[in-house]
């Protein structure tokens, strides 16, 4: 790898920084502007216990669930935790059990337990009003109660997932042979919309005349659909696919596999985790897989767990995690990306470090954003 790209790679010793990132120390607030609480007593590590329930991906969706547990399991690990005991899961098979098993968990007294996904927010703001005393945290989502304000209760973790998605944009746009290029989203909404609409922004930066499909599959776990919405854009003559869909993503990979198998040229751009070897095939390593935009999620999970456990719990934070704590980015394995793609991720990461590009989130800013190209 290039001495100039080792910026983008996410690595452990990186994102050391992220545990101050979101709000400082000396700053951090809680949703209604007081001071947050001060830290509590820290926890002996042999004494620490926390747990995760994933949403409906499961913990083997090669990509947001996964990544999160792979944080938990690094962070156990490190703290000498027996897994089971010391750090464990809880799967869930539908929103239905988002609230039972979160629910479990604060009944044995875990020190802290983990909500993955925004669409376990409902669930875990009941919890969360029920048991004052418990200490838990959201992934991808800002929990308020019924004023609007952050719950002390709930550390709340998000990224900046368009201005990694805008980076990949970039290297779709820039690679595409058909001038045509699709995304396909899991659940519609305003996280999902930030991947949406961070990528299409990405791909009209480098190359206007480009054709964005969209569509969404309404599901994290639906590896069918989402090879037959891949399957569709793919006959349509869209050449790279980006997914943000978790398990659904699955399928996605499927079809470009078995595309690539029969000598077509398309390409599929992972998320949340460096997925290259999800799109492997054959006996030489080859992959369909352009490339992912990471998100460090198991850093996030690793970092607050760590800062709990310290007697530092960030109840009623809101922690962003962005390019400039390089918790969002390009993966590290960038085998099949040209050149030119290389260098216009670096010139317009640098870019939007500066402020010069600001990446729109929403549909009403992309818009705004394409006015002015």
């Amino acid at each position: 790898m290039k001495k100039w790209l080792r910026s983008l790679t996410v690595t452990a010793a990186a994102v050391v920084a992220l545990s101050a990132c979101g709000a400082a120390d000396d700053q951090a607030e809680t949703g209604d502007g007081a001071p947050a609480d001060e830290p509590g007593e820290a926890v002996e590590a042999e004494d620490f216990t926390v747990a995760m329930v994933t949403d409906v991906g499961g913990i083997d969706d090669k990509s947001f669930n996964q990544s999160a547990w792979e944080g938990l399991t690094e962070f156990g690990q490190d703290m000498g935790l027996e897994e089971g005991t010391g750090y464990r899961y809880l799967q869930s098979g539908d929103m239905a059990d988002f609230e039972p098993n979160l629910r479990n968990l604060v009944r044995e007294d875990v020190d802290l337990a983990w909500g993955i996904g925004f669409l376990m927010e409902d669930a875990i703001r009941t919890i969360a009003e029920q048991a004052e005393d418990a200490q838990l945290a959201i992934v991808d989502s800002v929990v308020t109660d019924a004023e609007g304000q952050t719950i002390p209760n709930i550390a709340n973790v998000t990224f900046s997932e368009h201005e990694g998605s805008f980076l990949v944009g970039v290297a779709a746009g820039l690679q595409t042979e058909g001038n045509k290029v699709g995304f396909i989203g899991g659940v519609e909404g305003a996280l999902i919309k930030k991947f949406e609409n961070g990528f299409k922004a990405g791909v009209k930066a480098v190359n206007p005349d480009a054709e964005i499909e969209v569509q969404y599959a309404e599901s994290f776990n639906d590896e069918q659909r989402g090879a037959q919405i891949a399957n569709t854009m793919y006959s349509q003559g869209v050449d790279i696919i980006y997914q943000a869909a978790g398990g659904t993503g699955n399928g996605v990979f499927t079809e470009a596999i078995n595309r690539a198998r029969n000598g077509e040229s398309v390409w599929v751009i992972g998320v949340d985790r460096d997925q290259h070897e999800e799109g492997e095939y054959g006996d030489d390593g080859q992959s369909v897989t352009l490339t992912s935009m990471v998100k460090r999620v198991d850093r996030a999970v690793y970092l607050v767990s760590e800062r709990t456990m310290a007697g530092d719990f960030p109840g009623g934070e809101i922690l962003e995690y962005g390019l400039e704590d390089e918790a969002v980015g390009i993966a590290p394995t960038t085998d099949n990306m040209s050149e030119e793609a290389l260098e216009a991720v670096v010139d317009f990461l640098n870019q939007i470090q500066a402020g010069d590009i600001s990446v729109p989130q929403t549909d009403e800013e992309y818009e705004e954003y394409l006015s002015s190209l």
